[in-house]
C-alpha cells in the first residue's frame, strides 16, 4: 500500500464530507431543487462518494513534504541562506 493511498484515504473522508456539504446546502436553498429534494438528496450522497475519491487522490501527493520543495532542493518557505553583502 503507496502512502499516496494511505494519505488519499484520510483526505478522501474530509473532502467527501465537504462535497456533500456544499450539494446539500444547494439542494436545499435553490427552490427549484428543493421542491423535489427526495430525488436530489440520494443524488447528493452519491456524487459526493463518487467525486471525492479522484478529488483525493489528486490532494493526497501534495500533503507529503518532499512535493514543497525546489528542485534544486532549497524549502519554499524559511528563512534564506543566501547573503546580499559579498
Amino acid at each position: 500500500m503507496s502512502n499516496r493511498f494511505r494519505i488519499a484515504s484520510l483526505v478522501y473522508m474530509m473532502t467527501n464530507a465537504v462535497l456533500f456539504g456544499i450539494g446539500i446546502v444547494a439542494v436545499l436553498t435553490i427552490p427549484a431543487l428543493a421542491r423535489n429534494a427526495m430525488d436530489w438528496v440520494p443524488l447528493t450522497v452519491a456524487a459526493s462518494f463518487i467525486l471525492a475519491a479522484p478529488i483525493a487522490w489528486v490532494i493526497a501527493p501534495r500533503l507529503r513534504a518532499r512535493y514543497w520543495r525546489h528542485r534544486d532542493g532549497d524549502v519554499i518557505s524559511g528563512p534564506s541562506t543566501a547573503t546580499d553583502n559579498p
